[in-house]
């Protein structure tokens, strides 16, 4: 090839790159929504009681996004509470200043409002936002939150003929104040009182015979493991709160407190009605919910028996939870296939072990990491860290490994600190006869191993190197342990909490602090010029 012919291949390629790195540019979009929380009066389960709705709308205004989409959204408090919410599994890089956790952020006072900046940077896939403060979640205030795949990016999968989100949780009958009177008081709350998809008992979802459907499926309820399956149709596992995986089919899939899964469903059966089922596990007392699957061109209602769950239980939840595999060659949401970070190679900086429990303290119930049981200061902890504010946290409150002497569990606000890079192994060993599951603010991690008994480092031996998938929340077997592998890249202050919200409210949970000596925005955002301030932060001005 002669110069002439290199200098014309040389402009073709820059001009290829410029229309991506165009077209990539435009699609980081600045997307602005204005949100009013209110309370309403529905019958979710045919009692009228009051619930939160946002924008009149109950579950909230579902919020679609694109990869690398930023968000200004304005949220406008009208309840009678301070209030925030929280976008769960959107990593907020660089940017913990907008998690909305009370460890991060100063609540909304009522009759005030707060505007939300933040990126879906470099994130696809199925998550949800909710309130994080007291027990309004009980009453709603959630919604689904999509992330879609940039036009460049391609997907390991046709693009689907229809997207359905469905938010599956267990429900109480009781208003969400009185929940959180029972709690103050000492007690447990009890069994749930129902089951709804969408926040309704029932609910029917159109499609074409032939055609397949993205289902995004998500679990926002306060405690229960629930178990989907859809009546004489297969789900082809996709995704996975970010990751794709290996497109394992399934008849039905176990989907756990705080949890998000992704399959399609090719409608191939012949032309009528029939039941989407969710129901929980690993309960006495089984709650359903159905809704109905309908074909265009049916004239046939759904009949026949329901869809039986699995019939088995921990052991068979545990051996399809292994059977979720990583697609290490499918792009996420960069070009670079998920497989390239070969996470198993490397060698954990430190291992945190954190043994939940049931305590009581003062006489009163609560829930402990470690034997520390949190409790939320007034300044949060983020405000403390940037303005200096002694007394609000220690990061020597809470041990990385349990205590087996006699001393008792306490409180306090508990913060782990850590090194931005820091590779670590976090081992959740759950002593307990009842179901865990656990969160992570600002990362996702990857899900190595599970078992029952203790967790030893013999137990290394089995885990997956090679193929587990990242997720943002684990669960966690009665009387058993997890293990997670976790790439401290966000700098910030980051909270691991309990995703069964009975526990997170009354103390299982904490703060991992990343930090770094070097400063730059290059590793964090600045403090933003709109930060509400609150407790003994209220003393210091806007920088």
């Amino acid at each position: 090839m002669g110069v002439k012919g290199l200098l014309h291949l040389f402009c073709f390629v820059v001009s290829v790159l410029s229309v991506c790195l165009v077209q990539l540019q435009a699609e980081d979009a600045y997307k602005y929504f204005t949100w009013t929380v209110t309370y309403g009066t529905l019958s979710p389960l045919g009692t009228p009681q009051k619930v939160i709705l946002i924008n009149g709308e109950f579950p909230g205004p579902q919020l679609d996004l694109v990869t690398n989409d930023n968000v200004v959204l304005n949220l406008i408090n009208k309840l009678d509470e301070p209030f925030l919410l929280t976008w769960n599994g959107i990593k907020q890089r660089k940017n913990s200043w907008q998690d909305g956790v009370l460890g991060t952020n100063c609540p909304i006072p009522p009759n005030s409002n707060y505007t939300y900046r933040f990126q879906a940077k470099d994130q696809i896939g199925t998550y949800t936002y909710f309130p994080s403060t007291q027990l309004h979640k009980a009453a709603g205030g959630f919604g689904g939150l999509n992330v879609y795949h940039r036009s460049v990016i391609p997907v390991p999968y046709p693009f689907p003929d229809g997207d359905f989100t469905l938010l599956i949780g267990d429900w109480y009958k009781t208003s969400h104040k009185a929940l959180q009177q029972s709690l103050d008081s000492g007690k447990t709350l009890s069994f749930p009182d129902g089951l709804l998809i969408n926040d309704q008992t029932h609910t029917t979802l159109n499609g074409d015979q032939g055609k397949t459907y993205m289902f995004r499926i998500s679990n926002v309820g306060l405690s229960s493991s629930i178990n989907f399956r859809i009546q004489g149709h297969s789900l082809k596992l996709v995704e996975i709160e970010g990751s794709h995986t290996i497109q394992n089919m399934y008849e039905s899939l176990d989907v756990h407190a705080g949890q998000s899964a992704s399959v399609l469903v090719t409608l191939n059966q012949s032309p009528k009605d029939y039941y989407i089922v969710a129901s929980t596990r690993f309960s006495k007392k089984v709650l359903t919910a159905t809704g109905v699957l309908h074909y265009s061109n049916s004239h046939s209602p759904a009949s026949g028996p329901l869809p039986s769950p699995p019939a088995y239980q921990y052991h068979w939840s545990v051996r399809q939870a292994r059977s979720f595999r990583w697609n290490l060659t499918a792009n996420a949401a960069r070009p670079n296939p998920q497989g390239s970070y070969h996470y198993g190679k490397i060698t954990p900086t430190k291992t945190i072990v954190l043994a939940n429990s049931a305590p009581l303290i003062n006489g009163k119930k609560r829930y402990a990491v470690n034997k520390v049981s949190y409790v939320n200061p007034d300044t949060p902890l983020k405000l403390a860290d940037y303005f200096n504010i002694p007394g609000i946290f220690s990061v020597d409150s809470i041990q990385s490994l349990p205590s087996n002497g006699p001393s008792s569990a306490h409180i306090a606000t508990s913060v782990i600190p850590n090194s931005l890079h820091d590779f670590i192994e976090v081992v959740f060993q759950n002593n307990e006869n009842t179901m865990q599951s656990w969160h992570l603010d600002g990362y996702d991690f990857w899900v190595v191993g599970y078992g029952f008994g203790e967790w030893t480092p013999a137990k290394r031996r089995s885990y997956n190197l090679v193929d587990a998938i990242t997720r943002h929340t684990a669960q966690v077997y009665p009387n058993g342990w997890t293990t997670i592998l976790v790439s401290l890249d966000n700098e910030g202050m980051w909270n691991l909490r309990s995703a069964i919200w009975e526990r997170q409210y009354l103390g299982q949970q904490l703060y991992l602090r990343v930090w770094t000596s070097q400063q730059s925005l290059s590793n964090e955002y600045n403090i933003p010029p709109n930060v509400l301030l609150c407790g003994k932060a209220n003393a210091h001005h806007h920088p």
